[in-house]
């Protein structure tokens, strides 16, 4: 494109227009692209904050990676825990025992996940104790028989701190009158609150001594969580770990224990980034329209121009260069807007709860009561680069028309 062409295409997009209803498509071409462009950004920044927001209060109770034996058990934990230590990915790691049982108290039952851990160990790989609301995680003890559970777990059977709740295992005894379940007495000594209801209501804690004796699984452990550095690189670590470990154990990672949510999550992202799209793409297809009609206003001026020597290719690039400008402005304009209101829609949205007097998230529906928002650079680019290529496709036809122009024809009747 030389400067002449340049020069053109400019001028005729800033030129005032004898006919007002082109301009005004054009702008209402512009602002489509505008919020097309600003909706995508501030809604993938949403489902990325949701993501992230998720993901971490899932792994502030589940391991980043899980060491187990084939029978689900592991004996010599320690010697694992300590061939594991040398991976320079490995951060910590602590032993568990899981079981399952029902929780009573007073008139109420639940049916919960237990537990068993080393404080000192497990707050190394989990964040428990620092989403404690009352007690703390380190007063679980080999002896005393204490528990903490969720506060969903604690209003549905309402229970409160030093409460004493009974604990019914499957693991029954055999008396003479048949097969009973085993009966154990827990003190409440701690209330934690995750923000996951699957956890808050459906999980507990106890030493990792007392639930050896509860299970009766002697010094046998249900297995190994490990935390590394980078959770987003946990299957690659599990599978150098197996490597180490010379393939005598069952590892899995985060990704594989809950694989369905964050696919599910992932697959909604994908959908609205399609949905959202196909606005960008309807506002940049207005183009199409917008310049067809500047093409039948212009025949006279692309007859002079094509007598003066201007090539059909010259003509063509002159038009494209007007739809490009609107794209280009149009998308500017959504990629500023866009990103101004991802990075503030934690303090916009409470403005507007306040003003309006509703809340879009209640924490008594939603398991996240904010709207969080993580703007991911990458996304801007790539929307930024598809509404750009949408608005670069819609001058081809238009362009292509008034490159079609013949000079004898268009000024027949001038």
């Amino acid at each position: 494109m030389n400067w002449f062409e340049i020069f053109v295409g400019l001028r005729y997009t800033r030129a005032k227009r004898r006919n007002h209803f082109i301009s005004f498509i054009s702008l209402i071409s512009m602002l489509g692209i505008t919020l097309g462009v600003m909706a995508l950004i501030v809604v993938l920044s949403v489902m990325n904050g949701f993501q992230d927001e998720l993901r971490n209060r899932i792994l502030g109770v589940a391991a980043h990676i899980e060491i187990s034996g084939f029978d689900l058990t592991l004996s010599d934990w320690q010697g694992v825990a300590a061939q594991v230590a040398g991976d320079r990915h490995v951060l910590a790691s602590a032993p568990y025992v899981s079981g399952q049982g029902l929780m009573a108290f007073d008139q109420s039952v639940s049916g919960v996940s237990v537990r068993g851990v080393r404080p000192e160990l497990e707050d190394q790989v989990a964040d428990i104790g620092r989403h404690m609301k009352a007690g703390r995680f380190t007063d679980l003890r080999d002896g005393q028989w204490g528990v903490v559970i969720g506060d969903a777990l604690a209003q549905s059977l309402g229970a409160q701190l030093g409460d004493k709740l009974t604990l019914i295992t499957p693991e029954g005894q055999i008396t003479p009158a048949g097969m009973i379940p085993r009966l154990k007495q827990l003190r409440v000594v701690g209330i934690y609150h995750i923000g996951m209801y699957e956890y808050d209501a459906g999980m507990v804690f106890m030493s990792l001594g007392d639930a050896q004796r509860l299970f009766r699984t002697g010094d046998t452990v249900s297995g190994l969580r490990l935390k590394v550095d980078d959770f987003y690189r946990a299957p690659q670590i599990a599978h150098a770990l197996t490597l180490r470990l010379g393939g005598r154990y069952y590892l899995r990672d985060w990704t594989q224990s809950h694989s369905n949510f964050f696919k599910a999550v992932e697959m909604e992202k994908h959908v609205m980034f399609v949905i959202l799209s196909l606005i960008v793409a309807v506002a940049a297809f207005n183009i199409v329209s917008t310049l067809v009609m500047v093409v039948t206003d212009k025949q006279a001026d692309i007859a002079i121009l094509r007598t003066l020597g201007a090539s059909p290719g010259s003509i063509m690039r002159i038009f494209m260069l007007q739809g490009v400008v609107i794209g280009v402005v149009g998308t500017g304009l959504g990629v500023v807007g866009g990103v101004l209101l991802a990075l503030n829609v934690s303090t916009l949205v409470p403005a507007i709860e306040h003003a309006f007097g509703v809340h879009f998230l209640s924490s008594d529906v939603y398991q996240i009561s904010e709207l969080p928002s993580k703007l991911d650079p990458h996304d801007v680019w790539v929307i930024a680069a598809i509404s750009l290529v949408l608005s670069w496709l819609a001058t081809i036809y238009p362009s292509w028309r008034a490159a079609a122009t013949q000079p004898a024809e268009a000024l027949r009747y001038e």
